[in-house]
């Protein structure tokens, strides 16, 4: 890839070559985080910058150790990997160890890359300077829970301004929960920091929520053929995705059914394709957003002010509909 250099504040700061997409991108990774991570290093579009990590899906360091797994797997050990919060703001943890109890479905790795691996720099500092130093440039994609990017408005509150825009996997457009009564697992994860980013950023701003990833589920054959492509991709995505479809192919209860369709769900894929390619998204809800902090049975729900009530100026993109082709081609092209 060719770079040219360019001054900034911080110092000299390598630039890549024009049309390339700039992300940075926050994972709790996470097998579905794994995917997502593989379509866009796969995409001959898009540039990471930076990964960084924050609790979830499993540990933050188990995070990290599963980032630096899946980098070295896809052959890209260059990309900085930075670790994060490793708790809620308000440290009320929960998990339901849906990807295995590592985030990767417990499959070992003696070869893994170890810890000292990842960057002394702290995530939060990390994603504030990457940020500053290429200015409304990058597209920043979280697809865990958001409390490294309410630290980080909260340490630099023009940090929002200079995002060029943002691609989030969590939320619910029609109270349908998964961790909980009516909360999707992110932002029930630490639900002040969804309401701090929800109502602190201002960038443009794509939503891709729980009941989004479940309306638009892949079926088993299409997983198969995806996954059974003569790469070493595929068939590490397939061994690490082992203990989740096993739980996806249950029977879906009846009134569950009435909002997701049987078949392969990989949530944290939606919001990278949808940075990675501008026209996937075909229909959205564009409406002010905020989260819910104290119902006994909402806490953590996304709440969508259709009807402008809330009277905010910062609007978001909830996606409705995407063009299916072209993301099953995005996941194909991954695992090559």
């Amino acid at each position: 890839m060719a770079f040219s250099s360019s001054s900034s504040s911080l110092g000299q700061v390598e630039m890549p070559a024009m049309g390339k997409k700039l992300l940075l991108v926050d994972v709790d990774a996470g097998v579905d985080d794994a995917a997502a991570l593989m379509i866009a290093l796969a995409a001959p579009n898009v540039e990471i910058l930076g990964i960084t990590c924050c609790f979830g899906n499993t540990t933050v360091e188990n995070v990290c150790r599963n980032v630096l797994r899946l980098l070295k797997k896809c052959d890209h050990p260059q990309i900085p990997v930075y670790q994060g919060a490793s708790s809620p703001l308000l440290n009320r943890m929960q998990n339901d160890y849906f990807y295995g109890t590592d985030g990767l479905g417990d499959i070992p790795d003696a070869d893994a890359p170890r810890l000292d691996q990842v960057q002394h720099e702290h995530a939060v500092a990390a994603m504030i300077r990457i940020i500053n130093e290429r200015p409304n440039m990058v597209t920043l994609v979280a697809t865990g829970p958001l409390t490294n990017l309410a630290l980080a408005v909260k340490m630099d509150p023009t940090f929002p301004k200079k995002i060029k825009n943002m691609s989030i996997m969590g939320g619910n457009m029609y109270s349908r929960g998964n961790i909980d009564v009516c909360a999707e697992f992110n932002f029930a994860a630490d639900p002040e920091a969804a309401y701090i980013v929800l109502n602190e950023y201002t960038c443009p701003t794509s939503i891709t929520t729980w009941e989004f990833a479940c309306m638009h589920s892949l079926s088993w054959e299409f997983y198969e053929k995806c996954t059974s492509q003569d790469s070493e991709k595929a068939k590490f995505l397939k061994e690490i995705y082992t203990v989740t479809t096993e739980y996806q192919k249950l029977p879906i209860p009846k009134l569950r059914a009435l909002y997701r369709k049987p078949g392969f769900v990989s949530c944290d894929c939606f919001a990278m394709a949808a940075a990675v390619d501008d026209d996937l998204i075909t229909e959205s809800i564009f409406c002010a957003v905020s989260v819910e902090l104290t119902g006994s049975h909402t806490r953590g729900m996304m709440v969508l002010d259709i009807d402008d009530r809330l009277q905010k100026v910062n609007r978001v993109s909830v996606a409705k509909e995407l063009d299916m082709e072209k993301f099953k081609g995005l996941l194909m092209a991954a695992l090559k």
